[in-house]
């Protein structure tokens, strides 16, 4: 099977699962676990921030941001794609009693632009709009990425604004990829950043918030509250750790990849896809004469695996476990019965 649905689904490498069966630990909630530790203070520092969270999700980690920024009654600007508005179950409104504002962006990103006029709270009666939330790269906006500029313009319009910038790094890893951005450059533009292992990077668990001393302080009391204190979590962390170090250099054969599949997508005449979207390991496309469920169907004939992405739409995301003879077999595949 060749299972293109997300960069969630590899299992952890026999590498992985030794150095998790070696890793050294303590009870976390006493701050005891020397590899989360260290593992919180390295990415940390590699981004640039203060201090780091190591959480169970990338769910919990965006909520934690979000409620660290706000209080109840704040709104949050966000692309109408963004995930926390689409995927986290409304998490924002029920934990921290703010309100998301979904704006219209473009390929899932939104502009300093696109937020001018945007900002509420001069009246009672309004919103008092906080947080911008930002997703780097895209997921329904199909892996695209902010470049520096973009960032530091939305992070100007912020501080003009008195407003905090939450950077959802799910993908960041994709992202610094395909834009060569440094790590450092996100801690100078975001007052907190989520950072996911799990995805791209492949390890079978976990997720990071970055920010200030303060902001994790009350994070990690929230953490707890919301049921995510952890004990011996060295053996997570040991898996994250691992996957930054030697699966991050693979996500360049994973945008390579992606690309050579958007190619033949093109010259398919029953799909359609705007390729010069595709920036890293995410393509979503449309079929023209058929559902998605009934082109999935087909394909899982074929022992290809891939998610729909609305009625004719699909997405297909690549990840280390994906290898080129995967992709030919994949290309043929899609030669035969979308042509």
């Amino acid at each position: 099977m060749i299972d293109l649905r997300s960069d969630t689904v590899t299992k952890p490498t026999p590498e992985m699962r030794k150095v998790m069966a070696e890793a050294e630990v303590g009870d976390d909630v006493f701050q005891e676990d020397p590899t989360v530790n260290k593992l919180e203070s390295k990415v940390a520092d590699l981004f640039g921030f203060e201090s780091g969270l190591f959480v169970p999700s990338g769910t919990m980690a965006n909520q934690l941001s979000v409620n660290v920024l706000t209080k109840p009654g704040f709104e949050v600007l966000i692309d109408e794609t963004g995930h926390i508005f689409n995927y986290e179950s409304t998490a924002a409104a029920h934990l921290s009693s703010v309100q998301l504002r979904p704006l219209a962006g473009t390929k899932g990103k939104l502009s300093a632009d696109q937020l001018r006029d945007t900002v509420r709270g001069e009246h009672d009666w309004e919103p008092q709009t906080k947080v911008i939330a930002i997703e780097n790269s895209t997921n329904k906006g199909g892996g695209c990425c902010y470049t520096e500029n973009e960032l530091s313009e939305i992070c100007s319009f912020a501080d003009s604004h008195d407003l905090f910038l939450h950077l959802d790094g799910a993908r960041i890893w994709n992202a610094m990829t395909a834009t060569e951005t440094n790590p450092e450059f996100f801690g100078t533009v975001a007052d907190t950043l989520s950072v996911c292992f799990s995805k791209g990077l492949g390890a079978p668990i976990g997720s990071m918030v970055l920010s200030s001393n303060e902001n994790i302080k009350q994070a990690r009391r929230m953490r707890k509250m919301w049921g995510g204190g952890m004990r011996q979590i060295g053996i997570l962390a040991a898996a994250a750790d691992y996957a930054l170090e030697y699966h991050y250099p693979l996500l360049e054969d994973d945008h390579r990849r992606a690309a050579e599949l958007a190619s033949t997508i093109e010259e398919c005449e029953g799909l359609s896809i705007d390729s010069s979207s595709v920036e890293t390991n995410i393509l979503i496309f449309d079929v023209k004469d058929e559902s998605a469920e009934s082109a999935i169907a087909k394909l899982g004939d074929r022992d290809i695996q891939l998610v729909p992405f609305g009625p004719k739409t699909l997405r297909a995301t690549f990840h280390f476990e994906i290898t080129d003879e995967d992709l030919k077999e994949v290309q043929t595949a899609f030669r035969e019965l979308f042509d």
